[in-house]
């Protein structure tokens, strides 16, 4: 992140901020003029590397070597961005260490604008950032608002958290899972006995929402249906619909499933329901009940249904075995209709439910297997979307 010498560099504070909870590395370079509106100790502090200004160490004389900067970096983006480092930009200036690492750089830059109403929309700032454009770079429009000046106008920077958002969208829009629509299902579902009391399972959802959000770092659009559970999405691009039972799951998943691309059904779903539901809960004391003939009636399979129905989309199943792994897995690839399904065994440790790790095998309808170390549950879902993209050459 470049920061130059205007009263929006204050702002830099809270955006530092934003990038390191989303899960950045940030190195800052401040221009001489910047240091005057922050100090560098206060970022430094918040990005948790050293701020630089100028290409020699002030202690020990080191080379600040601004060709590694600009080939560190994945995402560049100068914010504040003065009339004078714009102009200075656009015409290959290189009068500081910021503007050697531009010059420098292989990554994608983005320039956030910010000055006095009358200085963005004079010709020669409207034409500098036209060329900068022109050389590929990304201009974040200044937003309208009070300007240091006192007057109110566009001029603005973007504000941190809008500035976030632009980046993240348009990392998006340049990701392979772009355009695509991606439906999965997660955790258990909770089938009621009485209104305390529920036939369920120890799914707690980590593997459907690590999926989720890797679907969207991907670019994909993403509806997540969720059975209970306490977990909490990050992004908020996310569509969360939360469901309870399997009824109520068929009926959201059904829904949308027609306008899908990819639907990964990682939902445990419960096989069976009480046929009838007490609207009062059961006493202990009654002895007229036994919960032992409760009398159980099959849910709706989900996965079969849609699969089995299916016109263009990518389905995905899971199967949790316990003997016969491959077998059963296999068996179900070809009663379901499915592409390809990821098996999970319980006899693995470090597997399962609740846990933050999986162990898995992904077997494709022509019985193709390819087994996996034990990894993160983030780590299960990249391989299981490039066992999408590979066997599906999206």
């Amino acid at each position: 992140m470049g920061i130059t010498g205007g009263i929006a560099a204050y702002k830099t504070a809270s955006l530092t901020r934003l990038f390191i909870k989303a899960g950045a590395n940030v190195k800052i370079i401040m221009t001489p003029a910047s240091k005057d509106f922050i100090t560098p100790l206060t970022l430094s502090t918040l990005s948790k590397n050293k701020v630089l200004s100028s290409f020699f160490g002030s202690e020990d004389k080191t080379w600040n070597n601004h060709v590694d900067l600009g080939l560190w970096a994945d995402i560049m983006l100068i914010a504040p961005a003065t009339a004078n480092t714009i102009s200075k930009m656009a015409n290959g200036g290189c009068d500081n260490l910021l503007l050697a690492t531009y010059l420098s750089a292989k990554c994608p830059v983005f320039v956030a604008p910010a000055m006095d109403l009358d200085m963005y929309i004079h010709p020669s700032v409207v034409k500098n950032t036209q060329t900068l454009s022109g050389f590929g770079n990304t201009i974040i429009p200044a937003e309208s608002g009070e300007l240091a000046s006192g007057l109110v106008g566009e001029g603005r920077m973007a504000e941190p958290e809008n500035i976030v958002c632009f980046l993240e969208e348009s990392l998006k829009n340049k990701q392979i899972l772009n355009g695509k629509k991606v439906l999965i299902t997660a955790g258990p579902t909770h089938e009621k006995i009485d209104p305390v009391r529920f036939i369920g399972n120890h799914s707690t959802g980590k593997m459907g929402f690590a999926l989720a959000e890797q679907a969207s770092l991907m670019g994909a659009e993403v509806t997540l249906i969720s059975g209970p559970s306490s977990l909490k999405l990050k992004d908020s691009s996310i569509k969360r619909i939360d469901i309870e039972s399997a009824d109520e799951m068929f009926l959201h998943t059904e829904k949308h499933f027609k306008d899908t691309d990819i639907a990964i059904f990682s939902a445990a779903v419960a096989d069976y329901k009480p046929k009838h539901v007490f609207d009062k809960k059961i006493k202990k004391e009654n002895t007229e009940i036994d919960f032992n003939n409760i009398e159980l009636v099959k849910n709706i399979d989900i996965l079969s249904t849609l699969s089995n129905n299916k016109d263009q989309q990518i389905v995905v199943g899971f199967a949790l075995e316990t003997d016969n792994e491959i077998e059963n897995a296999i068996s179900k690839i070809e009663r379901k209709n499915l592409d390809f399904i990821v098996l999970n065994s319980l006899r693995d440790k470090g597997s399962g439910f609740g846990t933050d790790t999986n162990k898995v095998s992904l077997i494709d309808k022509n019985k193709q297997v390819k087994s996996l170390p034990l990894l993160s549950k983030k780590d299960v879902a990249i391989e299981i979307y490039k066992y999408i993209i590979k066997k599906n050459k999206i």
